[in-house]
């Protein structure tokens, strides 16, 4: 399954609109915020059709899963749309995990955990609230919102550098950082970037990683540097996404998948759009000299016209030479 789809889930009192475009969103909020009213409506509509006074419009169908039987009919579906309540204890299960991984299938998760069996993207973590479209009627219209829209608080000048992991994203921006006289960690696991944040001091951090997976991470993260000044989190899809955005590879079908990769990817060969960019980067520089590997940086990526089209692709960040601003100070 791929694409974005446009949901609609109304009725005489209530009207919730949104957009999904990947395999795996969070949607998430306090109580009486009508996440609990939009399964009951889902419910309702599937259970009573027409007769439950409730439209459902989508160009997928939307189901609600839930109750003992949930692996059986996940069995014998594909290309539906999955709407799933928190109080499904499975949902946070690794045999929930297991069982999605490659389903030709779309799952909203409407649930305030965090869930780390699943690699679900910071872009795809959502609330509900009511606009004012209907202002002037007693229709409510419920709308989603990213949570985490303004996680990358940028610019900065880093003086120390996170990354996630210790492939070939690490050891461009470890050359980069060496060469600057700036610091440079890789936290060896998304799930080690936090406990990592908490030794450092002072110096200005900024964490670098994949977007496409972090969103499990995401709450903690974003609480615990909201409450540091110093730290700044960027998050691009991927590494591999940075150097496809850059120019660096050419290709006007690249530029189509970048514009809209929810047309690209299919949700039973990808769990998380990382590996697909991944798989997409290694197929166009295959038996070039830009060729590329996950694990071993090719060092044709630290050549200065090629590094610095990816660097300018790090926007708001802004990696200057350390050793250059102590000999300034020095002087004085």
């Amino acid at each position: 399954m791929k694409g974005k789809y446009e949901i609609v889930v109304k009725n005489n009192r209530l009207h919730y609109e949104f957009e999904i475009k990947r395999n795996i969103t969070i949607l998430r909020g306090d109580s009486a915020t009508g996440k609990t009213t939009l399964i009951n409506m889902l419910r309702q509509a599937e259970n009573l059709g027409s007769s439950s006074g409730i439209d459902v419009i989508s160009n997928a169908p939307c189901r609600i899963l839930e109750g003992p039987n949930w692996e059986l009919i996940l069995e014998h579906t594909e290309g539906t749309i999955f709407f799933i309540d928190e109080e499904n204890a499975f949902v946070s299960s690794k045999k929930f995990a297991d069982r999605i991984k490659n389903s030709d299938n779309y799952y909203v998760l409407i649930t305030r955990e965090n869930l780390y069996t699943l690699p679900y993207s910071v872009d795809e973590i959502y609330g509900l609230h009511c606009s004012g479209k209907y202002h002037n009627t007693k229709k409510m219209y419920q709308q989603m919102y990213q949570i985490y829209s303004n996680h990358q608080r940028l610019p900065v000048v880093p003086e120390v550098l996170i990354t996630e992991d210790s492939n070939s994203g690490f050891k461009f921006f470890k050359a980069v950082a060496t060469e600057k006289g700036i610091s440079c960690e890789s936290a060896e696991g998304k799930s080690n970037i936090f406990h990592i944040l908490e030794k450092i001091g002072k110096e200005k951090v900024c964490v670098i990683a994949d977007g496409a997976a972090i969103g499990p991470e995401m709450d903690r993260l974003y609480k615990y540097a909201s409450n540091r000044e110093n730290i700044y989190l960027f998050f691009p899809e991927s590494f591999e996404w940075l150097i496809l955005s850059s120019g660096l590879i050419q290709g006007k079908d690249i530029h189509a998948v970048l514009e809209h990769p929810e047309d690209y990817i299919e949700s039973r060969d990808y769990f998380s759009w990382e590996r697909y960019f991944s798989k997409l980067l290694i197929e166009k520089t295959k038996d070039s000299y830009l060729q590329y590997s996950k694990t071993k940086l090719n060092e044709v990526y630290l050549h200065e016209k090629n590094r610095d089209l990816i660097l300018k692709n790090l926007q708001g960040i802004k990696l200057e030479n350390t050793r250059t601003k102590e000999s300034n100070n020095d002087e004085f």
